[in-house]
């Protein structure tokens, strides 16, 4: 397995009533379903929640101790159907995916669970992310609670209001039987603190339990008449019931003075960011007490009118902070009021940007901005904000803006799918552009330099899917890309089986690197790898087979560039019909590398021979016109100045961080370029016999190299 390994922080989840519990969000999060008495625990991994399914994983002992069930999920829809376990049956649990992709696949199990309701507490644990480097469309799981009426919490990010908004979430579900999502950015999954620790609770009721005593209410499964009558039972019992219990436990928070002539509403996982707007406007000090008062959000839906209005009463003006597009609380707020006649000036996206993260900086212009218009006393003692100007003004920054590129994300050193892309450049050089349907994965990066490669991503395991329109008669076929992940995903039924069915002339090409490697390296069905808790070594060549694919190649070696641009030339243009597959198989390096450096290490350690590969490119024989970089990209292959007054250009370069993959020599080789890379074998602890070969080559080395000297031509000067 290459997940990667929580083995010291699980010690952790042991911690019993009063001892103190220190570690990150996500880990805190874990913690809490478990003193929550959760009786089962499903997800599929991805940024920011992959570490809660690696916590999970690694923490079976302590689970299987409490009778918890844990299940990594085939999929987002999986993991919301599990969910139906708390439907009939008086037993709490909890799923976990990225949203909003992951809300999106699960849709159709969250709505049908939305509408009958539970029994049992159901907890949704949703990563969202509004930052630059957010690898999906920026939208909102707020619109999903409100069209299904599913309750949504927004914590402070600290690990006491998180924990509590775990437990509660689940007294939440059962108080009004509805599923609860808790919403947690990349911010609060990683932010790091301490909490008192409760004892773990086994499950009041066990899934053996339920299992051995089945229930059955029609009232609860969705067919009419019940499902006509799930919507007037949300409307007329299970909201006023969530009203109830959030206003009862005083789930959201007043922080500041009790009266201003203006205030902050905020949600929960704004705070911490809010609050540090605030201390640099002079408004709050370092231990958060403010100057404006506040009202958090930690349940962001459904609000609390009542709330909301004594808040805004009295008030000239309050300041909506809502991350994300469009503003969905700020125009509940004004439809609140207006519909009482509270006159309070509601602003929000007028003051801060329609969407993207709002950070520190951002919130501080925004603050400063409402502050200025409806009460500019309060900024009278507004400190100086630092000014990066003179950095960002200085005139060496900006000649080192104008010449150093942008860098766009990409490949990993080694990575096993750069010469894939390689091999597909070369093809288009002999058979022209093809449209190329990509995926969502690592090997979406090929869109960008120095592939350019990839005309639209539609969704996990649906690259051949959104290419299917192009199944017409032509010169030319399509390509699409998927990696193994999205095959088990969603890709087999949506995108392979599809094309078989329909007969599509396209290729397909699956990308198996051996793990769901861009969320982190979680084991899949395909891994190669022995895993004692799941069934791993499953064929994707045999899967493919199964659902009635004829045409499959299978490459157990994605380096060999030659060989794969050969096989896409044949998938090209072979008159055989039907979807063309190939499945290109290599390890994911990142994960290899994970595996395989300290086991290296132990083995230098204890004496025994070790043989590392590098690769080199010699400066003699490099022609300086980096066609090798433009067709690799890796990004161990760089250039450097050579003294060689006969070349203007400067040569290729390979630095410290190459991990032997030969990809660039590869490359080299299938483009017929100059042949300028070279491998040098790295030993360490060599035998007598290394050491005697080394001196027999070094010896025939210096001879042919004397003897050449002595034919130079030399002139006097």
């Amino acid at each position: 397995m290459a997940e990667r390994s929580f083995a010291r922080e699980v010690e952790d989840l042991k911690l019993g009533q009063g001892q103190v519990f220190r570690g990150e969000g996500i880990l805190a999060i874990t913690k809490a379903l478990l003193q929550s008495g959760v009786s089962y625990v499903g997800g599929y991994q991805g940024a920011p929640i992959s570490h809660l399914m690696d916590v999970l994983a690694d923490a079976k002992d302590v689970l299987d101790d409490l009778g918890v069930h844990f299940e990594s999920s085939a999929s987002e829809a999986a993991a919301a159907a599990m969910l139906s376990a708390s439907v009939m049956y008086p037993v709490r649990g909890a799923v976990t995916w990225k949203s909003t992709a992951g809300t999106n696949v699960a849709s159709d199990a969250l709505s049908n669970l939305a509408s009958g309701g539970v029994t049992g507490g159901a907890l949704i644990v949703i990563g969202e992310d509004y930052g630059e480097g957010s690898s999906i469309m920026q939208e909102r799981s707020h619109a999903f609670a409100m069209k299904s009426q599913i309750w949504l919490l927004d914590p402070r990010p600290n690990l006491e209001s998180i924990v509590r908004a775990v437990e509660q979430g689940f007294e939440l579900s059962e108080a009004s039987n509805t599923p609860v999502m808790l919403e947690v950015r990349i911010r609060t999954c990683h932010v790091h603190g301490q909490f008192a620790a409760k004892d773990n609770r086994r499950p009041a009721t066990t899934l053996r339990q339920a299992l051995e005593n089945p229930k059955r209410d029609t009232s609860r499964i969705v067919l009419p008449p019940a499902s006509f009558l799930h919507e007037k039972e949300k409307l007329e019992r299970r909201w006023p019931a969530a009203v109830e219990y959030i206003k009862a436990h005083k789930l959201n928070e007043v922080f500041g003075p009790a009266q201003g002539d203006v205030g902050i509403i905020l949600q929960g996982g704004m705070f911490n960011n809010v609050l540090r707007a605030l201390q640099l406007l002079g408004l709050a000090d370092v231990y958060g007490n403010s100057a404006v008062p506040l009202y958090v959000l930690n349940v962001t839906y459904p609000l609390i009118d009542e709330e909301v209005a004594e808040f805004c009463e009295g008030k000239k003006a309050v300041l909506m902070v809502e991350e994300g597009a469009p503003e969905f609380i700020e125009q509940a707020l004004n439809t609140l009021l207006r519909r009482r006649d509270i006159q309070t000036r509601i602003a929000g996206k007028d003051m801060l940007p329609m969407g993207g993260e709002y950070t520190a900086p951002v919130l501080v212009k925004g603050i400063a901005g409402f502050l200025e218009l409806h009460d500019p006393v309060l900024l009278g003692n507004r400190p100086p904000l630092p000014d990066p100007s003179p950095v960002l003004n200085h005139p060496k920054v900006k000649a080192l803006a104008e010449v150093v590129p942008a860098r766009p994300p990409g490949f990993c050193t080694g990575c096993p799918e750069r010469p894939i892309f390689a091999a597909m450049k070369l093809v288009e050089k002999e058979l022209g552009p093809h449209h190329v349907s990509a995926d969502i994965g690592c090997h979406l990066f090929s869109i960008l330099p120095p592939f350019n490669i990839g005309a639209t991503t539609m969704g996990y395991g649906l690259g051949p899917a959104s290419a299917s329109a192009f199944n017409v008669e032509s010169d030319k076929r399509s390509i699409s890309v998927m990696g193994d992940g999205g095959f088990w995903h969603n890709g087999l039924a949506s995108s392979v089986g599809n094309a078989v069915f329909n007969k599509q002339d396209g290729v397909i090409l699956v990308v198996d690197n051996y793990y769901s490697a861009a969320t982190g390296g979680q084991d899949i069905l395909s891994s190669r790898a022995d895993n004692p808790g799941r069934a791993t070594q499953n064929s994707i060549v045999d899967a493919v087979k199964g659902v009635g694919a004829r045409w499959v190649r299978h490459i157990d070696r994605t380096y060999d560039v030659a060989r794969m641009r050969d096989t896409l030339r044949e998938a090209l243009t072979t008159a055989a019909k039907g979807p063309k597959i190939i499945v290109a198989s290599s390890e994911c390096m990142l994960n290899k590398q994970r595996r395989v450096k300290p086991a290296l290490a132990k083995a230098v350690q204890e004496g025994k021979r070790v043989v590392k590969q590098r690769f080199g490119v010699d400066e003699d024989v490099c022609t300086g016109d980096h066609a090798c970089i433009r067709l690799s990209g890796c990004p161990s292959l760089s250039v450097k100045q050579t003294d060689d007054p006969l070349k203007d250009d400067p040569v290729a370069a390979i630095d410290d961080s190459c991990v032997g993959c030969g990809n660039c020599g590869e490359v080299s080789e299938a483009a017929v370029l100059c042949p300028s890379f070279y491998r040098a074998d790295i030993i360490q602890n060599p035998t007598w016999f290394d050491r005697t070969l080394a001196k027999i080559r070094g010896a025939v080395i210096g001879a042919l190299q004397r003897r050449r000297a002595r034919h130079r031509l030399a002139f006097d000067v």
